[in-house]
């Protein structure tokens, strides 16, 4: 089995403190009941580490694997380089991957030959809107506000994203821009490595407005150091700090955008255990507690599987690839 870093460094302890707790209690689980590996491609924090820290803690308060999981964020070009290193593990049946639309495009604007359906599809997890923020004190009040000034002189006024371009948050503002009449070509936008660092720019005046699914910026948004415009859904945000938000649609902006995400195992592992590691995710999603986390953070429950997550990956490539000939990206 190939090596990783993970299992170069704890699975030893893991898998010797695992046969002697089921020793001590005469149980015996087979080998693929072991430890798993689960990779987030970005910071900590980010809205890949909530969506997999949040199925991972579900899994293993349910004890749905019979085993422990492993969490271990990868940073770095957009989610490329945990995705490339997943890849590596070819056959690894004990490792899976967070990944949603921004490692799509990370993969085009880096270069990267490899695409998600290298990989084994297991499940899409969640979709979510994304929203229009500015800082707390931004002259801009509401959405028209910033269309306004944004269709006068869309190259004067800087906005950014937490992902590469064809990203989500490059993405959105890119149809956005064309949706409202503007040229996407002529849209500044500032590209960040995650909410962090987006977070970081719209706090100190770097940046005009920023685009991004929300939950990562609970904290300032009740706090009032941000301030969200409009969200991208089809229904305004459940979350208390965002009911009186309105969604573009209701400002009169035909659009609805939606990001996602899923998780992917290694190439070439078996179908016994692409099918067994579906399962868990599956198990996972019909928890109360997972319901309880789709609220918590103004996730939609968007769960597919099989042929239908892998047509869904392919559609998503046609819809990245295809936006990034149109702005001459590619």
């Amino acid at each position: 089995m190939p090596d990783s870093r993970w299992r170069r460094t704890t699975v030893a302890t893991s898998l010797a403190a695992l046969v002697a707790a089921t020793s001590a209690c005469g149980v015996t689980r087979g080998d693929d009941s072991r430890d798993i590996l689960m990779i987030i491609p970005n910071a900590a924090g980010g809205g890949y580490d909530q969506t997999g820290r949040e199925a991972v803690k579900i899994m293993e308060d349910g004890d749905v694997t019979g085993g422990d999981f492993t969490v271990d964020n990868i940073e770095g070009a957009g989610g490329t380089n945990a995705f490339t290193e997943m890849l590596g593990d070819t056959g690894d049946e004990h490792t899976m991957i967070t990944v949603g639309l921004g490692v799509v495009g990370s993969l085009y604007s880096f270069g990267n030959e490899g695409r998600l359906t290298d990989a084994t599809p297991l499940a899409q997890l969640i979709s979510e809107p994304e929203g229009v923020l500015v800082p707390g004190d931004s002259p801009y009040k509401t959405i028209d506000d910033f269309v306004e000034a944004w269709s006068a002189n869309p190259g004067d006024l800087a906005v950014g994203g937490g992902s590469s371009p064809g990203g989500p948050d490059h993405l959105f503002p890119m149809q956005l821009a064309d949706t409202v009449g503007i040229d996407p070509n002529d849209v500044n936008y500032v590209s960040y490595d995650g909410g962090g660092p987006l977070t970081s720019a719209l706090l100190g005046a770097k940046i005009d407005a920023g685009f991004s699914g929300l939950a990562e910026f609970e904290k300032q948004i009740e706090k009032g150091e941000l301030r969200v415009l409009a969200v991208s859904g089809e229904e305004r945000q459940p979350q208390p700090a965002l009911t009186d938000v309105p969604t573009l649609t209701e400002s009169g902006i035909d659009l609805v955008f939606l990001n996602w995400r899923g998780v992917l195992a290694p190439p070439d592992i078996g179908d016994e255990r692409r099918d067994e590691l579906i399962a868990y995710l599956q198990e996972m999603h019909d928890t109360d507690a997972w319901a309880a986390a789709l609220e918590q953070y103004g996730w939609t429950d968007d769960f597919k599987t099989g042929e239908d997550f892998v047509e869904f990956l392919e559609e998503q490539d046609q819809r990245v690839s295809g936006t990034l000939e149109d702005l001459g990206l590619l």
